[in-house]
C-alpha cells in the first residue's frame, strides 16, 4: 500500500534520545545539539533564562489595544475545545485584558462525556462561541483515507483545526487570532518560527501540521481509490478543510498568533487556571496509553491518533506528556522514563470497537 506521509521518508536510521527529557530524534522535525539535548529542551532553557517576559507582555498589550473594539463587537476569534488551554487563552484574553473573544470550536470526531461537559462549562462560563460539525459521511471517509494512507486517522481534525479559524476571520471579518502554544518549538519540531510573533506561514501548514499531505492530495487519493465520490463534491463540504484564499486573507489583515510567544506556557499551571475560572474537569482516572489525566480528553478517538505514532515512530503518548512535565520540572527524567516504560504503547482499548 501506498504510504503519504512524507515523516517517514525523513526519519533517521539510528535512535538518539535527549539526554534531558524522554523524547528521541525520531520525533518528526526535531533536532538534537552536539549535547544530545533536544531543541524543546533547549528551546524550555530559553524560555527560563533569556526571555523577558514582562516585555512580551507589554508586546502582547500592544497588539491587543490595535484589535480592541470600542463597542462590545467581537475583536479577536479563539480556536479551541474548552479544554484547559484554550480556556486559559480566552479567559485572560476576554477578563485579564478586556478583549470581546469570539470563542470556535472544529468538533471533535465522537465526543466523550467529559470533554462535551467542559465544552458546556466553558461556554456557561461566559463566552459565545460557534461549534462547527463537519459533514459526518465525509468527515468518516476523510478518516478512513488519514488511517490507511497517512497513518492517522486525526487529519481531517487537524486540517480543521488550522483552517478552520481563518475562514471564520474572513466570513465575520474579525482580523486577529489567538491559538494557545507553538507546538513546534514547546513540544520539539521545526524552530522557524521560534522568534515569529506573525504565526505559521499558511504555505507551511501541509509540511508542518498535515505529514507532507495536504487536503487536495489526500482528496485525490481518495477519488482515486473510490473512496470519495463525485457527489460527495457537492455544495461546501470541504471548504473549511481547505486552506483559505491567500489573497482574501491579506485583504482582511488576519493575524494568527500564539499565545505562547507572550505568556510563558506550562500546560499544567493552564489545567488549574482552568479548573478555577471556567469549570474544566480532569478524567476520573489516567488517560489510555499515558499517565496524566487532563489532557486531550475530548475525542473517542484520540487514543487511536497517539497510538499510530507509537507504531509509526516509537513515540507514544506517554512519551509527549513526560517530556514538556520534565520541561517544566514537573518530573525528573528517571521518573519520566518509567512512566514511559510502563504506559507508552498501551492499546486504546476503551473505545475500541471490533
Amino acid at each position: 500500500m501506498e504510504i503519504l506521509d512524507k515523516q517517514l521518508e525523513l526519519t533517521p536510521k539510528n535512535t538518539i534520545f535527549c539526554s534531558k527529557c524522554v523524547v528521541s530524534n525520531q520525533r518528526p522535525r526535531i533536532t538534537f545539539d552536539e549535547n544530545n539535548i533536544c531543541s524543546a529542551c533547549n528551546y524550555a532553557e530559553t524560555k527560563k533564562n533569556n526571555i523577558d517576559w514582562k516585555d512580551r507582555e507589554s508586546m502582547l498589550e500592544d497588539l491587543l489595544n490595535k484589535h480592541r473594539s470600542n463597542d462590545g463587537n467581537y475583536d479577536v476569534i479563539v480556536p479551541g475545545s474548552g479544554g484547559k488551554d484554550s480556556a486559559f487563552v480566552a479567559h485572560q484574553l476576554k477578563h485579564k485584558y478586556g478583549m470581546h473573544p469570539l470563542t470556535i470550536t472544529w468538533a471533535p470526531f465522537i465526543y466523550t462525556d467529559i470533554g462535551f461537559e467542559n465544552y458546556i462549562n466553558f461556554k456557561d462560563s461566559g463566552f459565545d462561541n460557534l461549534l462547527f460539525f463537519p459533514n459526518g459521511k465525509i468527515h468518516r471517509k476523510l478518516s478512513r483515507l488519514g488511517f490507511e494512507f497517512v497513518g492517522d486517522n486525526f487529519l481531517p481534525f487537524i486540517y480543521g483545526q488550522k483552517a478552520y479559524a481563518y475562514h471564520v476571520s474572513l466570513k465575520f471579518k474579525i482580523p486577529l487570532m489567538f491559538y494557545g502554544e507553538n507546538g513546534e518549538v514547546e513540544y520539539g519540531g521545526d524552530t522557524r518560527n521560534m522568534n515569529n510573533f506573525d504565526g505559521d506561514a499558511i504555505e507551511d501548514w501541509a509540511e508542518l501540521y498535515h505529514k507532507g499531505v495536504d487536503f487536495n492530495k489526500l482528496v485525490e487519493k481518495g477519488l482515486e481509490k473510490g473512496i470519495l465520490k463525485k457527489e460527495d463534491f457537492k455544495g461546501n463540504a470541504f471548504e473549511f478543510y481547505k486552506s483559505p484564499d491567500l489573497e482574501k486573507v491579506k485583504e482582511n489583515g488576519s493575524e494568527m498568533r500564539w499565545f505562547s510567544n507572550y505568556k510563558k506556557w506550562v500546560p499544567q499551571e493552564n489545567y488549574y487556571y482552568a479548573v478555577e475560572n471556567t469549570g474544566f474537569k480532569a478524567n476520573q482516572g489516567r488517560s489510555e496509553g499515558t499517565y496524566s489525566k487532563y489532557a486531550s480528553l475530548d475525542d473517542r478517538t484520540d487514543g487511536f491518533h497517539y497510538y499510530m505514532s507509537y507504531i509509526k515512530f516509537g513515540l507514544g503518548r506517554a512519551t509527549s506528556d513526560a517530556a514538556h512535565e520534565i520541561r517544566d520540572g514537573h518530573l525528573t527524567r528517571e521518573e519520566g522514563a518509567a512512566l514511559v516504560k510502563r504506559y507508552d504503547g498501551e492499546f486504546p482499548k476503551k473505545y475500541y470497537q471490533q
